[in-house]
């Protein structure tokens, strides 16, 4: 599906120094738009249809992208894959297959600017402190600045594995400075909740659950003190999150997983 650049307007950017990143959103639908897309989609006036495309522009700088997230680019600009050798390399491999993320995050470095895949869906910006560390959904990291890691968290416990409905592991977004990111939202973030946990407990009926601090414990345990409690109340294994930092939920997220649900 293709837009002209023109149809796109600037919807929420950031900026530093040597940086400028954008959230461009489509000013309607396509040129190609017709009858049976608006169906396919279930396309009607109360749902949104949000096109949007990240432009980036750097200089003397770089960014760091989610691989097969670029469309083009312009400018002074070259691509590192850093794999760390053969070792790195499986290491990574190895993440990325309990993850579903891409083995690497290629690295773009120079001047000129940076045009990312559009996308029927919504983007935010996240920015993250030095040191700060976020857990996020498979597929949720779109791109940040070079001043991030993007790794892999183990779930602490085999019971918040097996029942929680995230696996083993999760991707780990680690700041080693003030750091932007992007994230691509399954759902429009209107329809985000956002908890800021100071030692409250935050229990989940589901895995809508799409981002988390590090510093929340994470676990998974019965709706009741009983397996037959549990059973009863049908409520059964609950998310909980306790400590202090944020989660993001999004309740709308498994009608959306339905067919024509987005």
């Amino acid at each position: 599906m293709q837009f002209r650049h023109n149809d796109f307007r600037i919807f929420s950017s950031v900026k530093r120094d040597n940086l400028i990143i954008e959230i461009m959103q489509a000013g309607g639908l396509p040129e190609n738009y017709n009858a049976e897309l608006a169906k396919a989609i279930n396309h009607h006036e109360h749902d949104r249809f949000n096109w949007q495309q990240v432009r980036i522009l750097i200089e003397d700088t770089s960014v760091i992208l989610e691989a097969g997230a670029l469309q083009y680019m312009f400018g002074n600009i070259e691509i590192e894959n850093k794999s760390g050798g053969v070792g790195g390399f499986a290491k990574k491999f190895v993440g990325s297959a309990v993850t579903g993320e891409t083995a690497s995050k290629p690295i773009y470095r120079g001047s000129g600017e940076i045009y990312l895949e559009p996308k029927r869906g919504e983007f935010t910006f996240i920015e993250l402190a030095a040191g700060e560390e976020i857990i996020v959904d498979d597929g949720l990291f779109y791109c940040a600045e070079n001043t991030v890691k993007v790794g892999v968290a183990k779930q602490g416990n085999v019971s918040s594995a097996v029942f929680g409905g995230e696996g083993l592991f999760q991707t780990k977004i680690t700041a080693s400075a003030n750091s932007y990111v992007v994230l691509d939202l399954p759902v429009p973030e209107y329809e985000l909740v956002r908890y800021e946990l100071k030692g409250e407990t935050l229990k989940v009926d589901g895995t809508f659950a799409v981002l988390r601090s590090s510093t929340i414990d994470f676990t998974v345990e019965k709706s009741t003190k009983s397996l037959l409690g549990s059973a009863s109340s049908g409520e059964g294994m609950l998310q909980t999150f306790r400590g202090h930092g944020e989660v993001w939920l999004a309740p709308t997220l498994p009608i959306r997983k339905q067919p024509f649900g987005m």
